[in-house]
């Protein structure tokens, strides 16, 4: 059992940081944005806020505890952030973060009782679903990257790897972009994206292309310089049946990076990010002029310190 002192010391803490973070929130206009990530041992938890509602996924670890122990301690947390963040804990949804092998295990269904609700980011809209999945339909800590593609996309050609469900596309519209192309292994994925991109006023059919396919396969089928920007944050591993063979990031991101390379337009850019922690661009061996970590400008103030992911700006000049 969580002693009260580590649950007044969890409250004081979360108190702490979400006065901090929302008012940085509201100065920036954010309305979903990240205030806890395990700051306390016996707290493992990933604390999100989305508008009026909060998303609460645990670490999974060995915590000792009964499982009627176990309940209570989620129960009293639960009730802590309700406090904290004044949202109802009829609006706190919670999950039991987890991995399994492969791309199922982060993307996982998790229940079937459906909870999708608009929100809004930068002045375009998004559907999230906080009940589901195991996550959302938008990865927060990407939020900078986003505005970036909007700012660049005017004109451009663009073409999203495992899109996920198409936030990073969405915005590339948003920015003029001449074309969009999206591309993800799933139905359910590019679906959603069709949704998002609908959602927000973009049904034009001959600019905005939907590909479900295996992305390194995909890649094999592209002429030269069909796209001027390119997206691609792949997943750690990956060994869906839909594709041919496993995705490992580490071992396979010069594959990938160069076949992104080689239909790039000579003037284009490529923003590769990957989530892997331990992963070491291998830059002596990727066909480019420029490889420039972007990861610590496209940190937003929410993942300052706690960010678990890198990002590189990749061009041939």
């Amino acid at each position: 059992m969580i002693s009260e002192e580590k649950q007044i010391m969890f409250k004081n803490r979360l108190t702490k940081v979400f006065r901090h973070l929302s008012k940085t929130a509201r100065k920036q206009n954010v309305g979903c944005y990240r205030i806890y990530d395990h700051d306390l041992p016996e707290f493992p938890l990933i604390i999100d806020i989305y508008e009026d509602k909060t998303y609460v996924s645990e670490y999974k670890r060995k915590h000792g505890l009964e499982e009627e122990a176990h309940l209570y301690w989620l129960k009293t947390s639960v009730k802590t952030i309700s406090e904290v963040t004044g949202i109802d804990e009829k609006n706190i949804f919670t999950k039991l973060r987890q991995r399994k092998a492969g791309r199922s295990g982060q993307y996982r269904k998790e229940d079937f009782s459906k909870n999708e609700f608009i929100i809004t980011e930068n002045g375009l809209k998004f559907i999230v679903n906080l009940s589901d999945y195991l996550d959302t339909g938008l990865f927060l800590d990407h939020r900078i990257t986003r505005k970036m593609i909007m700012g660049e996309g005017d004109g451009k050609k663009v073409l999203n790897l495992f899109a996920y469900t198409g936030a990073f596309s969405v915005y590339a519209a948003a920015g003029s972009a001449k074309s969009v192309t999206t591309v993800d292994l799933s139905n359910t994925y590019i679906n959603w994206a069709k949704r998002n991109f609908v959602l927000n006023g973009f049904v034009d059919e001959k600019k905005y292309r939907f590909v479900v396919a295996d992305v390194m396969s995909f890649l094999k089928t592209v002429e030269k310089s069909s796209y001027d920007i390119i997206i691609m944050d792949p997943p750690t591993f990956s060994n869906s049946k839909k594709m041919e063979g496993i995705l490992d990031i580490q071992r396979d991101h010069l594959e990938l990076i160069n076949d992104c390379m080689n239909i790039l337009s000579p003037e284009g850019v490529l923003f590769f990010s990957t989530n892997f922690t331990k992963f070491e661009i291998d830059s002596s061996k990727i066909n480019a002029g420029s490889i420039i970590d972007i990861t610590k400008a496209t940190t937003p103030f929410d993942f300052e310190g706690k960010l678990k992911r890198w990002c590189y700006k990749i061009t041939e000049f």
